[in-house]
């Protein structure tokens, strides 16, 4: 069965290691398993006065509805997530269908520290709990000192982290089949 997995990444930087992870994760991914990344980039500061609804919003929204899970890779900001990841949260909170609710979800995160992005995940959590989203418990992955297990080219090269992150794609897809999102493809 195919699981159609949507990665986003809490970060804008060019060079930026969540969203290398997810790239990453894509290479990682069982044969019967798609990722496809969104870029939050065009996705404009929330404002509920914005009419019509911001494309890149709505497409952002339809994206997580045709997906049967969401990959999160979330930097760490001051201790929480990015403002860009809590602003797409926030857009797609208010959309009328509600595409978050239900869905499964998986979280992680690189940074540069020791902590590997620890407090931002908790604090997602508690955001994708609040859009009603099936938050995975376990695996928990946090890719500490990022610097040292990417190269130059953004490749993930740490096989470690490599592995851990296959593990938690895996325990993704087991989550998902549990809560019988897969539609027959």
């Amino acid at each position: 069965m195919l699981m159609k997995i949507l990665g986003i990444s809490g970060s804008l930087r060019k060079n930026s290691y969540n969203t290398a992870a997810l790239r990453a994760a894509a290479e990682l991914l069982a044969p019967h398993s798609s990722l496809e990344i969104f870029d939050l980039a065009p996705i404009p500061l929330y404002n509920e006065d914005l009419e019509p609804l911001p494309i890149a919003v709505r497409a952002l929204g339809d994206r997580i509805a045709a997906a049967d899970a969401v990959l999160i890779a979330t930097p760490e900001y001051n201790h929480s997530v990015s403002g860009v990841l809590k602003n797409a949260l926030d857009w797609v909170s208010a959309l009328p269908d509600k595409p978050c609710a239900g869905k499964p979800v998986a979280i992680f995160g690189a940074s540069i520290g020791r902590f590997g992005t620890l407090r931002a995940q908790l604090h997602l959590r508690e955001i994708c709990a609040a859009l009603e989203m099936l938050v995975l418990p376990r695996p928990e992955l946090f890719i500490s000192h990022a610097q040292e297990k990417f190269d130059a080219h953004g490749r993930l090269i740490h096989a470690e982290t490599r592995t851990r992150l296959r593990e938690l794609l895996s325990a993704l897809h087991a989550w998902t089949e549990r809560f019988s999102i897969l539609p027959q493809r």
